[in-house]
């Protein structure tokens, strides 16, 4: 066991820009939880996203991620996006919201530049036997269950993470490294006595027995869904042109979290919401130079397209029910 180093560690992954750290071993997932996921699997909950029934043993077993793993870092980035100004009155321009975390600079991208500086400070620190892999929502890792392990929080209803300090707007990435060091302590907390996020829910895909369904979350349907989505539920994504937040918003702790405070983390606020008509508009080249860095190039154009013309349609139906309804 490495004695010292953990607090020197903790220290720099603050200093570099992380909210929080904690350090966790690399044990399987316990039965109860390895059953959870494989129930879930099995019931179809996962939707297109045929990647989480792939490489299963990792993602329950950390240890098979790297020789002679140890032990897991565990990092949290807060982006609770800040207060926007009210928008000025304007002549009605069909808009679609944004999920706050596209709102800012690809999150893989820049998070990986702060884990490489945490890495070489270690790996100045700790020698030429340090050994690492550094994971930033890109490989088979149960990152929630880790985070959780490692004292950043509490898994939530809603399925998120939560910080009792940063609430559910965070972002997770790991070190799993050969070093070992004493593990923090999980926190105890919970959320069981609250269902906001629940009653929150467009499309009722936060179910009442506390599994989730994939196929009717908004954020997946906007994102992850490559195929034509099902009117009853198009007809429930309102303006939402990427993402969701609508179980977030509700969360008790992110009303008194506290907003991003690394302003190296470039925030766009006119990614707050998209003209849908200039999105209908654009050709891949214009595509490509307008969201170069953004989280938006996971969906592509095709599926924005896509999107844009579900919260027209949306929009518009909305528009002829109030139209009705003042006369």
């Amino acid at each position: 066991m490495v004695m010292g180093l953990a607090g020197d560690i903790k220290g720099e992954a603050l200093e570099a820009g992380f909210d929080l750290v904690g350090i966790t071993d690399t044990a399987s997932l316990t039965a109860g939880q390895c059953g959870f996921f494989n129930d879930w699997l099995s019931s179809g909950f996962a939707g297109q996203m045929d990647y989480m029934g792939r490489n299963v043993r990792q993602r329950l077993n950390p240890a098979a991620l790297l020789e002679d793993a140890q032990s897991v870092i565990c990092l949290g980035l807060n982006y609770k996006p800040p207060e926007m100004p009210n928008e000025p009155l304007r002549p009605a321009i069909p808009m679609g919201k944004v999920a706050n975390y596209a709102r800012y600079e690809d999150y893989h991208l820049f998070i990986k530049k702060l884990l490489h500086r945490l890495t070489g400070f270690i790996s100045s620190v700790a020698g030429s036997g340090f050994r690492f892999r550094v994971f930033v929502d890109s490989a088979p890792v149960a990152e929630r269950t880790l985070a959780a392990k490692a004292g950043l929080g509490f898994i939530g209803r809603n399925h998120i993470l939560i910080s009792p300090k940063f609430g559910p707007q965070v972002f997770l990435a790991e070190i799993i490294t050969n070093l070992r060091f004493q593990t923090d302590v999980p926190i105890k907390a919970d959320c069981y006595n609250c269902e906001k996020c629940i009653a929150a829910c467009p499309t009722g895909a936060l179910r009442t027995d506390g599994r989730f369904d994939a196929n009717k979350c908004i954020s997946y349907l906007t994102i992850e869904n490559k195929g034509q989505i099902p009117a009853d539920l198009a007809e429930k994504i309102g303006d939402r042109l990427f993402g969701c937040d609508e179980c977030v918003s509700a969360c008790p702790y992110c009303e008194k979290s506290p907003e991003c405070a690394n302003k190296q983390f470039k925030f766009y606020p006119d990614r707050v919401k998209l003209n849908l008509n200039e999105i209908l508009a654009m050709n891949e080249q214009s595509f490509e130079s307008g969201f170069a860095d953004s989280c938006f190039k996971r969906t592509g154009l095709e599926l924005l397209k896509r999107n844009a013309e579900i919260c027209l349609a949306n929009t518009a139906d909305k528009r002829r029910q109030q139209l009705f309804s003042d006369k």
